[in-house]
C-alpha cells in the first residue's frame, strides 16, 4: 500500500481493489461483506424494521475520547437505539481527502470495526469515493444502520404524555466542549473528552425490565435543548426542565462561560433521553446506574400541559427562561 491516498484509489481499478482488501476487508471482515457483491444479501426475523442514516465531518478526525470511526458506528447505533431497536447491520461509505495518510485511514477503519464488533452489529456493505486535494477535509464518513424493533417497544417522539418525567443517561455537554478546546488549540488545561460511546447494551437492558417508555432520543447537534425542543413540537406538550437538577461537568461549564456558550446547546455523542411515566422512574434510574455509560443518570425534568410545544428552564435563581430551539450553530462540523 501507498503511504498515501491518492486519486487513483478512487477509480474503482487495482488500487480501489487494494484499498478494500487491505483496509477494510481486513477489519471489517464478515461472511456478508466477504460476499463481494455491490449489495449485502440476509435474512432477518419477521420484526418490524429501523433503518436510519448518517454523515460523519468531524474536525479533527482523532480527538480525546475516540476518533471519525468511532463515532460514526455509535452515531448510527443510538439513531437505532432511538427507535427502540436492536442493531443488526451497517453500511459504510468513505469519501477520502486525497494525501490522506493510508496509516491514518487503517487506525480509523481498525477503531470502526472494533466498535462495530462490542456493538454487535455487521458492517456489511460500502463504498469508497476519493476526490483532489482540497475538496474534502481529510475523511467524511456515511453510514446507514438496520435494526429489528424489539417487540413490545413503541417509542417516538410524538408520545410524550404530560405527567411524564424527563431523565437523561449522564453529564451533557461533554462532546461539544471537548471538540471545541481541541480544534481550536484553546490554552486551558483540560481532562474533558468526548463521551462518544454506543448505548445499545444500557437501553437493551431497560427495554428488558420495562417497555413503558414514551420516548428515546440521543442529543446530538443542538444538545439537549434543541432535542427537547423537537419533542415537545412533536407530541404538542410542554417541558419543564429544573436548572439544579442538570448534571453538567464544571469544566463544561467554565468552558461555555469563557466563550458565552450554554451546554444545554452543546452536541452529546454517548447520551440518551428518556421519556416515561413517573411511575418508572425509579426503575430506570436503578437500571441505568448498572452500565458505564448510565452511571451519572438524573431525572432532569417533566412533560406538563402547560406551554405547549415550548420548552421552559425553571433556574436556581428562582425564575423561569424559555429553552429555544438552537439558531444558528455553536459548532460546525461537530459529527
Amino acid at each position: 500500500m501507498d503511504k498515501t491516498i491518492r486519486i487513483a484509489h478512487g477509480s474503482g481499478g487495482k488500487l480501489t481493489h487494494e484499498l478494500i482488501e487491505s483496509v477494510f476487508k481486513k477489519h471489517f471482515s464478515n461472511n456478508f461483506l466477504m460476499q463481494g457483491n455491490d449489495s449485502a444479501i440476509f435474512n432477518v426475523p419477521n420484526k418490524k424494521l429501523a433503518f436510519t442514516t448518517d454523515s460523519f465531518v468531524i474536525t479533527p478526525i482523532f480527538f480525546k475520547g475516540g476518533d471519525i470511526g468511532r463515532l460514526s458506528v455509535c452515531g448510527t447505533v443510538n439513531d437505532l437505539v432511538s427507535a427502540g431497536a436492536k442493531p443488526l447491520f451497517l453500511s459504510c461509505g468513505f469519501i477520502i481527502e486525497e494525501g490522506l495518510l493510508t496509516s491514518d485511514l487503517e487506525k480509523i477503519a481498525e477503531s470502526l470495526g472494533r466498535t462495530a464488533t462490542a456493538c454487535g452489529v455487521k458492517i456489511v456493505t460500502g463504498d469508497t469515493k476519493v476526490v483532489q486535494k482540497g475538496a474534502c477535509d481529510k475523511l467524511f464518513i456515511n453510514t446507514s444502520g438496520i435494526g429489528s424493533i424489539i417487540e413490545g417497544v413503541e417509542v417516538s417522539g410524538s408520545n410524550a404524555r404530560a405527567g411524564d418525567v424527563v431523565i437523561i443517561s449522564g453529564d451533557i455537554g461533554d462532546h461539544g466542549c471537548s471538540i471545541m478546546v481541541e480544534r481550536e488549540k484553546l490554552n486551558i488545561k483540560t481532562e474533558l473528552e468526548s463521551d462518544c460511546a454506543p448505548l445499545n447494551s444500557m437501553i437493551e437492558g431497560l427495554l428488558g425490565i420495562t417497555k413503558n417508555i414514551h420516548v428515546l432520543r440521543d442529543p446530538t447537534r443542538g444538545g439537549v435543548a434543541t432535542t427537547l425542543n423537537e419533542i415537545a413540537f412533536q407530541s404538542k406538550v410542554g417541558i419543564k426542565i429544573i436548572e439544579e437538577n442538570l448534571h453538567i461537568k464544571s469544566q463544561v461549564k467554565g468552558i461555555c462561560s469563557i466563550l458565552g456558550m450554554d451546554p444545554l446547546y452543546m452536541a452529546n455523542e454517548g447520551k440518551m433521553i428518556i421519556i416515561a411515566p413517573k411511575t418508572e422512574e425509579s426503575l430506570i434510574l436503578s437500571k441505568l446506574k448498572e452500565y458505564r455509560e448510565g452511571i451519572d443518570s438524573f431525572t432532569a425534568g417533566y412533560i406538563t400541559e402547560e406551554h405547549p410545544k415550548r420548552v421552559v428552564m425553571n433556574t436556581i435563581t428562582g425564575g423561569s427562561r424559555i429553552i429555544d430551539m438552537l439558531t444558528g450553530d455553536q459548532l460546525p462540523r461537530i459529527c
